[in-house]
């Protein structure tokens, strides 16, 4: 009589290989074969860099002192690591790093948007520009917000700018809400909006305040006197008392579906897109306005893949060691020479989020505030 086979496993590379380090990232995934008695177990690597691009760009005609300076190390449009500074006068410096990595999924829903200088009001302040969209559903809000949401910002500012001083909260919830507002319009629009969605956190720097809007559960993190972690946004999940109350008031319900969801679809109660899950889901942001400190250190801005595996506290405590040289990541294949510590900072954040188990896309931006 013929006694069954035991079940068998291949490895598709060697396991001494199967290393998870700060350079790069080993994807298991378990996929069955013709027979069902088989199963193979397939090994994808994720690295960071296999080319450098550097860029330098002097614009004259704006201040013959203001510089940008861009460093990109990339090796797909998947996982990209930015670094980048700039300089508008002799007297204030303003650097960042940004990384974005697909981590476990199969496909890249996370986009990033710089944009320094991008905004100068009528007193003459200039402002920079930090936004993390996080897609669902597909990548194609988040990469129209990536290309628009700025540029409707400037819009939205220079409409406004008769009406008072341009200052406060109320000042910039208006714009703020007019802006998110006009980019959920351009999605329904376009028709790319309905079943596809982007939650989304910017922050814009001035000398003298840091703007804050969040819709969804991306978050921004500011770190001020010496490592205390300062909420700049409240997560918008389902959940949460107020958000549930509106959902209910409006008609809606929140459902237990692996977690707590809208109509046991979606985990977040606010984004741009999303039409079909309407007026339960909504686009409008909540606004902080936080005036700058000689104590203010730094910015993180991420999307829930960092969030969900990592604390504010933490995050504040890795990227302070990051920028005073007590951590750095030994993992870049290709050395850059003057690489910035902000962008050291976003990426060990993004490796430590995938070797603490995040299974979403990670995207970081992080901005140091520090006057020279």
């Amino acid at each position: 009589m013929r006694t069954r086979p035991k079940p068998e496993f291949t490895v598709a590379m060697d396991l001494r290989r199967m290393t998870l380090d700060s350079g790069q990232m080993t994807q298991l995934t378990v996929t069955k074969t013709k027979s069902a008695r088989l199963k193979r177990l397939k090994v994808r690597r994720l690295k960071y860099t296999c080319r450098t691009k550097t860029h330098v760009e002097e614009e004259k005609q704006l201040d013959e002192n203001k510089k940008e300076i861009s460093l990109s190390l990339s090796s797909s449009a998947e996982n990209k690591v930015v670094l980048s500074c700039q300089r508008d006068s002799p007297a204030s410096f303003t650097a960042h790093g940004s990384v974005s990595v697909i981590g476990r999924r199969r496909e890249m829903e996370d986009t990033v948007r710089v944009e320094l200088g991008f905004m100068t009001k009528r007193n003459n302040t200039v402002y920079d520009f930090f936004g993390v969209y996080d897609g669902h559903g597909g990548p194609h809000v988040a990469r129209a917000c990536e290309e628009r949401l700025h540029g409707v910002m400037v819009e939205e500012v220079g409409g406004d700018q008769g009406r008072d001083n341009g200052e406060g909260v109320e000042y910039w919830e208006r714009v703020m809400e007019g802006c998110f507002g006009k980019m959920d319009e351009e999605v329904r629009g376009s028709g790319v909006g309905r079943t596809v969605g982007s939650t989304v956190v910017v922050a814009v720097v001035g000398e003298e305040e840091v703007v804050v809007a969040n819709c969804g559960d991306c978050r921004a993190v500011m770190c001020r006197g010496g490592g205390g972690a300062l909420a700049l946004s409240k997560d918008h999940k389902p959940d949460r008392p107020d958000e549930l109350n509106r959902i209910e008031a409006a008609g809606g319900k929140v459902i237990n579906w692996d977690g707590q969801r809208v109509l046991g679809v979606l985990t977040t109660s606010r984004s741009i897109g999303d039409h079909y899950l309407r007026p339960y889901v909504i686009s409008k942001p909540e606004v902080t306005v936080t005036k700058r400190t000689d104590k203010d250190e730094f910015l993180v801005l991420a999307s829930d893949g960092l969030w969900d595996v990592i604390s504010n506290e933490v995050a504040c405590l890795v990227v302070k060691r990051c920028l005073d040289g007590r951590m750095r990541r030994n993992s870049v294949d290709v050395e850059v020479e003057n690489e910035s510590r902000a962008a050291q900072a976003a990426a060990v954040l993004a490796e430590l989020a995938m070797a603490r188990g995040s299974k979403d896309n990670t995207s970081v931006i992080v901005v140091d505030l520090r006057k020279p």
